[in-house]
């Protein structure tokens, strides 16, 4: 696309013609490279979209995992993890602290989805089960305020 650059005369709704193409002599027909253009309409997508803003169609899946756009989910690894504590300013003792804490907080909330209230005693076990959580949350988040390097 940067040797598009050089020419400002195409209108905006149609695809910049690459500089190579022009010096070959003949441009290639829209139908034999529509990888960065909609099978439907024929506009030209938006960086990194996955869908075309004019009719709403979707991209091709081969286009993306050609550009490379197609994400996965990853696990972080340690060395993930020791930047995300460089970047907090936390040791690994206190970022494992962290985690854990952020861990339990995830717990709390998690009771109040799974378990639901039908009496009275279901209500105050839900209650403990909470506050168990969220005393292990703060036991973590204290710990990982102990174990902080001064920096």
């Amino acid at each position: 696309m940067a040797e598009a650059l050089d020419q400002a005369q195409h209108e905006f709704w149609r695809p910049p013609v690459k500089a190579s193409e022009v010096v070959v002599g003949h441009a290639q027909s829209q139908t034999e490279d529509r990888s960065e253009t909609c099978h439907d309409c024929g506009t030209e997508f938006i960086v990194g979209s996955r869908f075309c803003h004019s009719c709403g169609a979707g991209r091709p899946e081969s286009s993306l995992i050609r550009t490379g756009e197609v994400r996965t989910l990853e696990i972080p690894g340690l060395t993930e993890l020791a930047a995300l504590g460089k970047r907090f300013g936390l040791s690994k003792a206190s970022l494992a602290a962290f985690l854990f804490g952020m861990l339990c907080m995830v717990g709390a909330l998690s009771v109040s989805i799974l378990f639901t209230a039908r009496t009275t005693l279901d209500w105050q076990a839900i209650q403990l089960w909470r506050i168990e959580w969220l005393l292990a949350a703060i036991a973590s988040f204290g710990a990982g305020c102990l174990l902080k390097k001064s920096a």
